[in-house]
């Protein structure tokens, strides 16, 4: 697989990437070989601790949008999107027509790659200059505090810039990533659809502005810790996508959103997919629709998996509110323009940090 390089030629993996974070020691691997152990990196700072036990709400629950009827323009189900999108940031989608055959084989594709030996698992390791491939995201420096996770991250479309030789080798891991792909793709653009229509335009006419866009494929193992209240799974950040849509697993509670200043824990449900906006519809939309805040946690009994899927504008999009967001009276334009590749290469750049990001593009009058 690795030879044949998906039909792309070679100098295309040289070409710099996003940006590149240091390589740091496999979590999964220091916890496979001591359960207990709980190296001095990743104990958070007392204030960036996890809230496990105490302060969370576990009775509010974030909206839940019938995809099949979104997708047949049911105007309740716009409607909340619309609510979702604005107080929210996150909704959980259900009845998605994804055959859950392409859910299993997806899950399955993850697990076997993480049940590989690390030497295995190190020859699809990040390259120095992107960050695709095995390894950890967003770091730095040799002294900030690591997350408690392992990840994976392949670029899955358009199929002509996917980088073949950090793809796993594995029985069945190719065909599942790329059926999978391709249906949460479908899945995206009809959402992105009903966004269109929300801002003002018709059903194409966000795909007319964006044009082409990329998507990535986050795949994370998160271990079991002896004090999953020291560590941070994922530390609390919003995304620079359009939209990521998170397959979770369907046993573990893992991921927590920032409402109202709480921390709300999104129980999964089997055959679903949590939806949030990115950093890049928040822009787009003017503020009308916010990317959240969310972190995931870890717990002492299991290892937990899930699947992130980002969806991305190109590298050239010029990243702007849209003209139907901004009205001078009512709604002035509170962002700037950026290029949508060096927003993506500056939140690489620096460590996760809540929502950080989206300040280099607010006008200095907001």
């Amino acid at each position: 697989m690795e030879a044949e390089n998906g039909g792309v030629p070679h100098e295309k993996d040289e070409k710099l990437g996003w940006g590149k974070s240091l390589p740091v020691p496999s979590i999964q691997e220091i916890v496979r070989n001591d359960s207990k152990s709980l190296p001095e990196r990743y104990i958070q700072e007392h204030k960036d601790r996890p809230l496990i036990f105490q302060n969370l709400h576990p009775s509010i629950e974030i909206l839940v949008i019938d995809f099949h009827l979104l997708a047949k323009g049911n105007d309740d189900e716009r409607r909340k999107l619309h609510l979702a999108c604005k107080e929210w940031g996150f909704f959980l989608i259900t009845n998605l027509r994804v055959e859950e055959e392409v859910l299993h084989n997806m899950k399955a594709a993850v697990e076997a790659f993480f049940k590989l030996p690390i030497q295995e698992k190190k020859k699809y390791a990040m390259a120095g200059n992107d960050i695709q491939g095995f390894g950890q995201a967003f770091v730095i420096s040799e002294q900030q505090k690591l997350d408690w996770c392992d990840m994976i991250f392949l670029i899955t479309h358009p199929p002509e810039i996917r980088k073949f030789k950090h793809w796993p080798n594995l029985p069945g891991f190719r065909e599942a990533v790329e059926e999978y792909s391709m249906e949460v793709l479908k899945v995206a653009e009809e959402i992105c659809a009903n966004l269109s229509v929300l801002m003002g335009m018709d059903r194409d006419g966000l795909k007319r502005l964006i044009g082409d866009h990329k998507q990535g494929i986050r795949m994370n193992y998160y271990p079991a810790c002896s004090r999953p209240d020291l560590v941070l799974g994922v530390s609390p950040h919003s995304d620079g996508s359009i939209l990521t849509l998170l397959l979770q697993d369907d046993e573990i509670t893992g991921l927590q959103i920032k409402h109202k200043e709480a921390w709300i824990p999104v129980k999964p449900v089997p055959n679903s997919l949590v939806v949030n906006i990115g950093d890049a519809t928040e822009i787009l939309s003017n503020g009308m629709y916010k990317s959240i805040e969310h972190q995931a946690i870890t717990n002492e009994k299991k290892p937990r998996r899930s699947i992130a899927t980002f969806t991305f504008l190109s590298d050239e999009h010029e990243l702007c509110p849209l003209e139907t967001m901004v009205d001078d009276c009512d709604h002035p334009r509170i962002y700037g323009n950026i290029k949508y590749g060096d927003y993506i290469k500056q939140a690489l750049a620096r460590k996760m940090e809540g929502k950080a990001h989206t300040d280099i593009v607010k006008l200095k009058s907001n």
